[in-house]
């Protein structure tokens, strides 16, 4: 018999004895105890003590239609009913899977009429990189198998997902990156523009692209990946002149361009993608996330017709999947998330009036002694604390100050996260403008009380 747990120690301890958390050193959660969140309910979260916080990153920049939508509990309830499940494996497929695949060729931009699921981000991005290896060997060029993707990127936590993500940290576990990935220049003016302007520094980040293509060979190279906001890596949102520039040099060189959307995707930055927001025109996507706003577990790989057709004409089986791919009831809730996004215009709202609203909320923190730069689009942004501001001067130990301003937010009832000494918010989509002015002036409260910690006045 399971034994009923009552107190926030009980469930302490047996998470301590048997819970191995993700990115996490178990010593140190386990001397603290977890944090046991009970329930949710629209851009709010409360834990086993009672607290109320408002979630700034919408659990992992993913509850997009807020907690506690009952529309998606029933979707999933009537598909466990009726189907709860079965595989896409075997010529067979669902109704909710086949269904899924056409709603998103309706959502996504002009050319995307083929989706491949997965169950996450990370697994998405493993599918990219055999889908891109598998269509260039179809096209009669085996060698061109090199994928080049960022510094400072992040691409999922699998093999191939660590290994295109460009964090060394991530790296340095597990023999990573495995053979066939480069990394070039991230577009972080505020860090790496030096003296230059973020438009020129813009064309210069993008330019290590086609000379990376050089260095290996237009021949070797299969495709390029990339956020069009980086998200996990400080929310680095690129000067306007790179993604013209990538666009013109993957063209130029026979390139394939794949835009992670995972974070971007279904309306975090105004548009229904990233790749909408920024002018982009991959050839391959990927997606999860805001696919179900998180309620189930599901990705998918978008595939333009450009590559699809060669796939389907000349690649024969494409020996790769996953026992949950395009799962019934993740396929089911997805619907009914993308039916929400659609009937309450919520991407429109984001895109017209909140998503403005909050960036312009944000940017009025650029006046605190603590704020260098105030950086975003849509509903997520960046506040990026440096030493000194008039110089870009970064603190000595880089990421103490982001951890103690993280730990003022919580200990005041907001949700944020800490890249380095940037602090990273990216709450659910249906946030209101009253919520932003709380999430804005209680985080003002936590500068204030961060900056007398380092003593920044």
């Amino acid at each position: 018999m399971i034994q009923k747990l009552n107190t926030t120690e009980e469930w302490q301890r047996q998470d301590s004895a048997h819970h191995l958390h993700p990115f996490t050193d178990t010593n140190e959660i386990n001397a603290l105890g977890a944090r046991i969140i009970t329930r949710a309910e629209g851009v709010y979260i409360w834990d086993s003590e009672g607290n109320r916080l408002l979630d700034g990153m919408a659990g992992l920049w993913c509850v997009n239609v807020g907690y506690g939508r009952r529309e998606l509990a029933d979707a999933a309830f009537r598909q466990m009913q009726e189907l709860p499940y079965y595989n896409t494996f075997f010529k067979t497929s669902t109704m909710p899977a086949t269904e899924l695949a056409a709603v998103l060729a309706g959502v996504t931009p002009d050319g995307f009429n083929h989706a491949f699921f997965a169950n996450s981000g990370s697994e998405a991005n493993d599918t990219v990189v055999r889908m891109v290896r598998h269509y260039w060997n179809a096209m009669g060029k085996p060698d061109k198998s090199v994928i080049i993707s960022r510094n400072n990127a992040y691409h999922g936590t699998t093999m191939a997902g660590a290994s295109l993500g460009g964090m060394s940290y991530m790296h340095a576990q597990g023999g990573l990156p495995i053979p066939g990935i480069e990394h070039i220049e991230q577009p972080y003016w505020y860090h790496l523009g030096g003296d230059l302007s973020p438009e020129e520094f813009g064309l210069k980040a993008a330019q290590a692209l086609e000379t990376k293509i050089k260095e290996l060979g237009p021949d070797k190279v299969a495709a390029f990946i990339g956020e069009p906001v980086q998200g996990a890596g400080g929310v680095i949102v690129p000067p306007a002149t790179y993604w013209p520039e990538i666009q013109r040099i993957c063209d130029e060189y026979n390139i394939l361009l794949v835009a992670d959307e995972v974070i971007c995707g279904f309306g975090r930055t105004g548009s229904w993608f990233g790749s909408d927001t920024f002018g982009i025109k991959p050839d391959l996507m990927s997606m999860a996330k805001g696919l179900s706003s998180g309620y189930q577990p599901i990705s998918a790989v978008m595939v333009h017709d450009r590559v699809a057709d060669g796939l389907i004409e000349k690649g024969g089986a494409f020996e790769h999947g996953f026992t949950y791919s395009g799962h019934p009831v993740a396929a089911a809730v997805a619907l009914a998330n993308i039916e929400i996004l659609k009937r309450e215009k919520i991407i429109e709202t984001v895109g017209a009036d909140t998503g403005p609203y909050f960036q312009q909320r944000l940017r009025e923190l650029v006046d605190h002694p603590l704020v260098g730069e105030v950086r975003g689009v849509g509903m997520v942004a960046a506040i990026e604390m440096v030493k000194d501001k008039k110089t870009r001067t970064l603190f000595d130990k880089v990421g103490d100050t982001g951890t103690i301003c993280r730990d003022h937010c919580m200990n005041n009832g907001l949700i944020m996260r800490a890249t380095q000494d940037s602090m990273l918010a990216s709450p659910p989509l249906i946030i209101s403008t009253k919520e932003i002015d709380e999430l804005v002036d209680t985080f003002r409260g936590c500068l204030d009380a961060t900056a007398k910690d380092v003593g920044i006045s």
